[in-house]
């Protein structure tokens, strides 16, 4: 919408806010404008209707604007970065810079430890590509994967899990990870410091070891964990690390800058694990939706479109049910469709093809009106005949009449006459249309019956019969003159209450709506009564169904249940009351005729009401209110903007709405049960780990609870957990929530900054001669790696 347009629709908003404003404020002073237009004399009751309805319709008018410009996107797709660059190796060459290795299972970041930043991060992803016009197989590592889609397909990680389990792909990761930056010869001659997962596996840690010592022959390895380095690059020394990783969320205490991993706790649920929720979600909400939500599109629209409910999830979630709130927070994700090209045709095609259209309908007008000719000529043929037979029978004697008559095949002179007189009924019929002129519709003639007042003595046995046929055919006919004098005399009586109703309506228009009301609202109770019980009639277990049940049981005994037999016979009043019949209501399977006549009626009712009364607007009526389409699923699934869902627009087909998916999805680590994860929340968790802790560390740890990972950046996360927090401990208490500065890159600085003390390092450093002396079990602890026996 362009700035002009939108100037245009906002004007009459205000003049039509301005003109509510002043009809509430008259109609609560009780007073009129001596210059507004007034039909009648309005009660205040009336004004105060009056002006509840504009009010309902500006709010309307309101949120069709709100909603006039949908929040449409297109769904992303993983892009190509572009190569990554190599880094110049000539400063680092004979040097022992260390070279740091976040090792993600998402994402791989690698740099020296001089750096401030990673100088590449790519994907832990590896494939072979095979170009069979060149005959040769390439190695694809990272983003170099996406330059091909095939590639991609074939992608595979190293990781299952947090955990590395395939080292033949790590392999080929490292070879891409020490070209890229740049390692000369045959060995690295560098340092490594590695990140690794809260616990990893001694088994792994062995594999690890022996994949950089023996393959790429490193002077020296140290491990670390990701979330503690990340609190070491913020400054932490004393807190609650909370890192929301891509397989797993980790909560660490820290004290002294060393973790206490003897407390440390994992959530079984990450980015991946929500990715694939929100795919699942949206598989079931839109089963046959044309294209497949991929995985890595699930985890774009998790980035893009979620976001943490700021406090109560349940009051967030509920605020969606407000159909104009639910407007602003539905995202319409866009699929790629192709569009069917139709051609554009000039003018002169279509003034061609009108004129072949009128063409072929004068050869169709002067084909009906041959075959109209073609039949009247053969209707006047065949009157013709059955003339000169009339002629001819008047000429005859009767013997010779009737012989001619049932040699033509007919009983006698009445039925040839029948005949006729229909024959010429067709053929006027056929001249007035060839001449374009109305029939005029003829009053019917009243059939005579000349032998019922004729005794049977003096009829022969013929005429008896034809007397007997005449008695049913009188029968016959009065019958259809008194349905004929009720329906008549129904549609009189319809007309008098109407004219009754008008008069009512005209003098005490009060008095006449309270009448209608009441009656739309007994209806109702009707009508709900009845699928009440239909529901009910559903459930074999409820009430109605029982009772249904021994119905049938008593219609079908001879001697029914709780009925005293009478003395003097078996006749026990059933049918006195017009109740009673309800049984056979009750029993039967399909419904009355009532339903129907109760459903016609009410809409009569709430036509007449739209029509006269003020308070009754357009969707109140009892149609509106059971519309599918103002159902919150529906709602929820093809959203509620002005535009109506189109099931044959190629967009609309291709489209899905995100609207409580946004929140549900982030709201798992605080309510497992969501996901079906049978574990505890991430803050009945941190609620267990503080309570394990000391008082004294205690009240540093809480002054500094920190947030890393990636889930983190969704919105309100912070927020959130600083709710949650302050949830868990006791009133008063001293606390902070705050966020690492950068939480995807923190973990890498973390690890280059604590890899620069060199001191420190060396202590920590496994050498290559430890390894071969040690074995690959072998590890040193320091306050930023795991334990001995983990």
């Amino acid at each position: 919408m362009t700035s002009s347009s939108r100037s245009v629709a906002v004007e009459p908003l205000r003049l039509y806010f301005k003109l509510l404003a002043e009809v509430r404020c008259q109609a609560a002073a009780g007073v009129r404008s001596s210059t507004a237009v007034q039909p009648r004399e309005l009660p205040i009751s009336s004004q105060l209707a009056l002006t509840r309805t504009l009010l309902h319709a500006a709010d309307r008018l309101q949120l069709n604007s709100r909603m006039s410009e949908a929040r449409i996107y297109d769904v992303r797709e993983p892009v190509f970065p572009g190569p990554t660059e190599a880094v110049d190796y000539s400063s680092f060459r004979g040097t022992s810079t260390p070279i740091v290795i976040d090792n993600g299972s998402c994402n791989l970041r690698a740099g020296y430890a001089t750096d401030t930043t990673p100088r590449f991060s790519i994907e832990s992803l590896y494939a072979k590509h095979r170009d069979r016009r060149m005959n040769k197989t390439y190695q694809l590592v990272g983003n170099d994967i996406m330059a091909d889609p095939l590639a991609r397909l074939s992608a595979k990680s190293p990781f299952d899990g947090p955990i590395v389990s395939n080292y033949e792909i790590m392999e080929g990761i490292l070879d891409y990870v020490f070209l890229k930056l740049g390692v000369e010869g045959s060995s690295v001659d560098h340092p490594v410091v590695m990140t690794e997962v809260l616990g990893n596996p001694a088994v792994n840690r062995r594999s690890m070891n022996e994949v950089l010592f023996e393959l790429y022959g490193v002077q020296s390895a140290a491990y670390g964990i990701d979330s503690l380095f990340s609190f070491h690059a913020n400054n932490g020394k004393d807190g609650l690390v909370i890192s929301t990783g891509n397989n797993s969320t980790n909560i660490v205490p820290v004290v002294n800058g060393k973790g206490v991993l003897s407390l440390a706790k994992r959530l079984n649920w990450g980015a991946t694990q929500a990715a694939t929720f929100l795919q699942s979600l949206m598989a079931l909400k839109y089963p046959n939706f044309p294209q497949k939500l991929s995985l890595e599109q699930a985890t774009l629209l998790l980035q893009d479109h979620c976001y943490v409910s700021p406090e109560s999830y349940a009051e967030e979630l509920r605020t969606y049910i407000t159909e104009d709130i639910l407007a602003e927070k539905d995202r319409i994700i866009q699929f790629p469709y192709t569009e069917v090209a139709t051609m554009e045709k000039t003018q002169e095609e279509i003034d061609r093809l009108a004129e072949q259209r009128k063409a072929s309908g004068r050869r169709l007008q002067e084909q009906a009106a041959a075959k109209r000719a073609e039949k009247l000529q053969n209707l006047e043929r065949e009157m013709s005949a059955y003339q000169e037979l009339k002629l001819s029978l008047n000429e005859q004697g009767k013997r010779d009449g009737k012989k001619v008559l049932e040699a033509e095949g007919f009983e006698d002179e009445a039925a040839l006459d029948k005949v006729m007189k229909k024959l010429e009924a067709q053929i006027r019929k056929l001249r007035n249309k060839s001449l374009g002129l109305e029939e005029e519709e003829e009053e019917p003639e009243v059939p005579s019956f000349p032998l019922l007042d004729v005794p049977d003595e003096d009829l022969d046995e013929a005429g008896i019969k034809q007397k007997r046929q005449q008695k049913m055919q009188k029968a016959n006919y009065d019958a259809r003159m008194r349905l004929k004098v009720e329906k008549e005399a129904e549609r009189q009586r319809i007309r008098d209450e109407e004219a009754a109703d008008d008069l009512k309506r005209t003098t005490a228009l009060d008095g006449w709506l309270a009448t209608k009301r009441a009656a739309r609202e007994e209806l109702l109770q009707k009508i709900n009564d009845r699928r009440r019980l239909k529901a009910e009639l559903s459930d074999r277990k409820s009430m109605a169904s029982q009772m249904r049940m021994k119905s049938l049981a008593n219609l079908a005994s001879d001697n029914p249940s709780g009925k005293k037999r009478r003395r003097g016979g078996d006749d026990d009043g059933f049918g006195m009351d017009d109740a009673d019949w309800g049984v056979y209501r009750d029993v039967g399977d399909v419904d009355s005729e009532d339903e129907e006549d109760d459903t016609a009626e009410l809409k009569k009712l709430e036509a007449s009401l739209l029509e006269h009364d003020p308070e009754f607007v357009a969707g109140m009526e009892h149609d509106a209110a059971v519309d599918p389409r103002d159902s919150l699923v529906y709602k929820f699934l093809r959203g509620v903007h002005p535009q109506p869902w189109q099931p044959d627009n190629l967009a609309h087909a291709h489209q899905l709405h995100l609207n409580v998916e946004r929140i549900r999805v982030p709201e798992v680590p605080f309510q497992p049960g969501i996901a079906g994860l049978d574990q505890a929340s991430i803050i009945e968790i941190a609620k267990d780990i503080l309570s394990r802790l000391q008082p004294s560390p205690r009240t540093n740890v809480v002054k500094d609870v920190f947030l890393t990972g990636g889930l983190s950046l969704l919105p309100n996360y912070r927020q959130r957990m600083k709710y949650e927090v302050r949830g868990i401990l006791p009133v008063d208490t001293d606390f902070n929530v705050r966020q690492a500065n950068d939480p995807l890159n923190d973990a890498w600085r973390g690890a280059a900054t604590w890899a620069s003390k060199g001191d420190e390092l060396r202590k920590c450093l496994v050498t290559r001669q430890e390894y071969l002396e040690m074995g690959g079990d072998y590890m040193k602890e320091h306050g930023m790696g795991n334990a001995l026996g983990c």
